[in-house]
């Protein structure tokens, strides 16, 4: 799996291959016998099933709430209350973004090719991203979780998150490092913005594999060129730029709110170690609480456990999973890490700041117990 790319259809369906080649593998192997049986249980009570009507009804209701902010939109005019229609706007984006995801991992249709349509459509025209970028890049990610050198989520940019990347930072970059945790916010208001550049340089770059590539160029015409544009043609220059700019810094921080707490202060896995899957995706990731307004706010993506370990599953039945996968975890001595929303903020800030003064990561003692253990 390791070498997998863009291509495979596989990428993110591990947990799938190890059900499907339980057969071949030696009886010794628990972690893997222990981990298809987990599976089984989940394919009995149906949660793997797909339904494409749930779908069918958030894509209504997203479709609702876009008609709503462009009518807001054109019943402003140029006017300056049209920054709460950015940010409205921005919601919007995200919210798509997440039923991006899902079709992505292939959990609306049975489909590859149907899927792969809805997330090319979904990233692409209404969030700016580029669906080939991003599946090569959230495939590693899903491979190996917080690996060093191998997922991307991990590399060393504006912030760093492994003190010796941290400590081989001079000047500026080292002062800031020190303090990377204060602008973890702000920094996030800049993630949209990042997300844009890497998707027109994947779709423009020929040496890099973009399946139907037009099409992709094409949607990113119309988000990133003509919408903008005709923004600032309805508004006038001050108010359209000041549109697009918050627009985009409202995307990155949602986005960036969403996504950061589910794996950022999670244990770091050198490039050379190797764990069995149970423990790769269960170790490196957090799940966050809070009731339904944070299973809404996050598109599910909040039961992130459960999400590693059955990455096919409609992230309407995760929820429903996750007494099966805590008991599960609690039996074999497997730590399952959770928290609220705000908490799962200051660990990342603190982890944050501690990677910059070169600390090495306190979860890596309780880790490398686990792996001896798992050996």
């Amino acid at each position: 799996m390791s070498s997998a790319t863009l291509d495979s259809p596989d990428v993110l369906d591990e947990s799938d291959t190890l059900t499907k080649t339980a057969k071949k593998r030696p009886a010794r192997d628990r972690h893997v016998t222990d981990f298809i049986q987990l599976t089984e249980q989940v394919r009995a009570a149906g949660f793997m099933e797909r339904d494409i009507k749930w779908y069918v009804l958030r894509i209504v209701r997203q479709s609702i709430g876009y008609l709503a902010v462009l009518a807001l939109f054109l019943t402003l005019g140029q006017s300056w209350w049209q920054m709460v229609t950015a940010v409205l706007f921005a919601f919007m984006c995200t919210q798509t973004a997440f039923i991006s995801h899902d079709a992505a991992h292939r959990q609306v249709f049975a489909s590859a090719k149907k899927n792969a349509w809805l997330a090319r459509i979904a990233g692409n025209l209404f969030v700016g991203l580029s669906y080939g970028w991003w599946m090569n890049k959230h495939g590693k990610h899903h491979l190996n979780p917080n690996k060093i050198g191998v997922d991307g989520d991990i590399d060393p940019g504006a912030l760093v998150f492994d003190p010796e990347n941290a400590a081989k930072r001079t000047g500026f970059a080292k002062w800031f490092a020190r303090r990377q945790g204060a602008f973890f916010f702000p920094l996030l208001t800049l993630a949209a913005l990042d997300l844009h550049i890497a998707a027109v340089k994947r779709v423009l770059d020929r040496k890099q594999i973009v399946p139907e590539r037009k099409a992709e160029i094409a949607l990113l015409v119309v988000r990133l060129v003509l919408l903008p544009a005709f923004t600032v043609w309805f508004l006038g220059w001050g108010i359209g730029l000041a549109f697009v700019a918050v627009q985009i810094m409202g995307l990155g921080l949602y986005m960036g709110c969403a996504f950061a707490p589910n794996h950022k202060g999670m244990p770091l896995v050198p490039k050379d170690v190797k764990i069995d899957f149970m423990r790769r995706q269960t170790l490196m990731s957090r799940n966050i609480s809070g009731g339904w307004w944070v299973d809404v706010g996050m598109g599910g993506l909040n039961y992130q456990i459960e999400h590693h370990l059955f990455p096919t599953m409609s992230s309407k039945n995760l929820k429903a999973v996750q007494p099966m996968v805590r008991e599960y975890c609690a039996e074999r001595n497997i730590t399952y890490t959770e928290t609220t929303l705000g908490q799962s903020y200051m660990i990342v800030m603190r982890y944050l700041n501690r990677v910059g003064l070169g600390q090495r990561d306190p979860f890596e003692c309780p880790i490398t117990a686990n792996m001896r253990t798992a050996r």
